[in-house]
């Protein structure tokens, strides 16, 4: 029993005395990455802090970076000290909420110059820092569409420049593209042309939130049995028209010509 007592006590000095155990705090971006915002909209930033039982949080940092550059300068968005927010050189449309097990930096009015790496830092009672990060982004409409062709494998390929979240759709002749046209492949981009003979227009439509934009490639034009059809149909309507006009001009004319034939016998018997 002597022996129990004492390696319980043993473990748990061990675990104060370690760097960890149960006093290692933690900070997570819950944002998924990278973060794109629409701009004028707002950025909402959220991390969650885990601490141990014996841990306190003595300050909070936000702060920006740039994301490339040979010199990336730190710039603080709000410090918080204890229960308090404190504004550190920035503009006033920055909050920062921080309740037990989380804290939100929200940004209204997201502009370009708002992007960047945001960094997180927590400071424990003891002075540890632990600091995580995010990378936040503008969102960029939809930029440059184009459509290739590769000949060998009978396919179309869409392309779009630096547009964020694209989605492609296809079409051929303005119709939604069936599956006698051909098939798309899953991410969209690429239609695998079955349709013989490869004619007509292939239309790539790409859009996101901000809007969209097409690319157009032509092939030989189609022609079609229904075409063909529709031209005959019309041209036998036609045809009996003018057979029935021809027809009813003929049967007059002899109609005039016997009443003509009766009034003449019909004076000489006078």
């Amino acid at each position: 029993m002597d022996l129990q007592c004492f390696l319980c006590w043993r473990v748990a000095l061990l675990l104060l005395l370690s760097p960890c155990g149960l006093q290692c705090m933690s900070v997570h971006v819950i944002n998924r990455q990278p973060v794109h915002v629409v701009p004028g909209s707002d950025l909402v930033l959220k991390a969650r802090i885990e601490q141990g039982p014996l841990e306190s949080i003595s300050t909070l940092t936000w702060e920006r970076e740039l994301e490339t550059g040979p010199d990336p300068k730190r710039v603080t968005l709000a410090t918080n000290v204890g229960r308090s927010i404190r504004y550190v050189g920035t503009r006033p449309n920055i909050f920062v909420k921080v309740d037990e097990k989380e804290t939100t930096l929200e940004i209204k009015a997201y502009s370009d110059e708002d992007s960047g790496v945001y960094i997180l830092t927590v400071k424990d009672h003891k002075g540890a820092n632990t600091s995580a990060q995010c990378i936040v982004r503008i969102y960029e409409p939809v930029h440059h569409v184009s459509v290739s062709i590769n000949v060998s494998h009978s396919s179309l390929v869409c392309g779009e420049a630096w547009g964020t979240d694209p989605h492609f759709s296809w079409l051929h002749e303005q119709v939604a593209i069936s599956s006698t046209v051909g098939t798309v492949s899953k991410d969209g981009t690429t239609l695998i042309v079955t349709k013989t003979p490869f004619c007509g227009h292939f239309t790539c439509m790409v859009s996101n939130k901000l809007g969209h934009s097409s690319a157009t490639y032509t092939a030989a034009p189609c022609e079609t049995g229904g075409r063909g059809t529709t031209a005959a149909v019309v041209c036998l309507i036609f045809l009996l028209l003018f057979g029935g006009v021809l027809a009813f001009l003929l049967w007059r004319r002899r109609r005039h010509s016997n009443r003509g034939e009766r009034l003449h016998e019909h004076l000489d018997a006078i």
